[in-house]
Parts: C-alpha cells; sequence; structure tokens
C-alpha cells in the first residue's frame, strides 16, 4: 500500500470516529430540522477523534450576512 492509499485509510477511520461520535450524541435520531443541525453532525463527523478530546461543535446559525451593492 502506498502513502496515498494509507492517508485514505486514515481518512476514512477518522470519519468513521466522527460518525460515531454523532451516533453517541443522538444525532441520527431525527431528521435534521434546519441548517444549524445539519451543520452540526457535519462538522461532528469532520471533527472525527477529537470529539473524544474535548470538541463538542456545534452551528449556532446559517445566517450568513453578505453585503449588498448599493443601488
Amino acid at each position: 500500500m502506498g502513502i496515498g492509499g494509507f492517508v485514505a485509510v486514515l481518512l476514512l477511520i477518522w470519519l468513521v470516529i466522527g460518525a460515531v461520535a454523532a451516533g453517541q450524541r443522538h444525532y441520527y435520531d431525527s431528521a435534521p430540522t434546519n441548517c444549524a443541525s445539519t451543520g452540526t453532525v457535519a462538522v461532528t463527523i469532520i471533527a472525527g477523534p477529537l470529539n473524544y478530546l474535548g470538541m463538542n461543535p456545534k452551528i449556532a446559525d446559517c445566517n450568513v450576512n453578505v453585503p449588498q451593492p448599493s443601488p
């Protein structure tokens, strides 16, 4: 197995650990109802093993204030 395959396996393991952490927090019990809950699940999965080191990522709001062009 080359370096690329090793990195791919590590990435897969990282994401699986994150998915397990999201399951332990019962994020899969109901369908996400808004952008914030979907974002929280995604960030928890991406955080992977960091969840077990005390990281508890949450997305509070998905509203993004984008500057509007002047008329």
